[in-house]
């Protein structure tokens, strides 16, 4: 990637502090919205864990880990 304008930079800057200034509202927006979604349906009734695949299953064995068995 070649060099950034001097325009290119303020942008970069000017959209990173904006960024900077926002993460700690977005974080408490999560958590607020983890919590709600956990007081409203404790259960979910229609989940379903995502199936692991052989390729996974063999990756996980090379690591040591195991799946776990149903």
């Amino acid at each position: 990637m070649g060099s950034l304008t001097p325009g290119q930079l303020r942008t970069r800057r000017r959209v990173e502090s904006v960024i900077r200034l926002m993460a700690p509202a977005l974080d408490v927006v999560l958590a607020v919205g983890d919590r709600v979604s956990r007081i409203v349906e404790r259960d979910d009734p229609e989940y379903y864990p995502p199936r692991v695949g052989r390729r996974a299953e063999d990756a996980l064995r090379a690591a040591g880990d195991r799946p776990p068995q149903p």
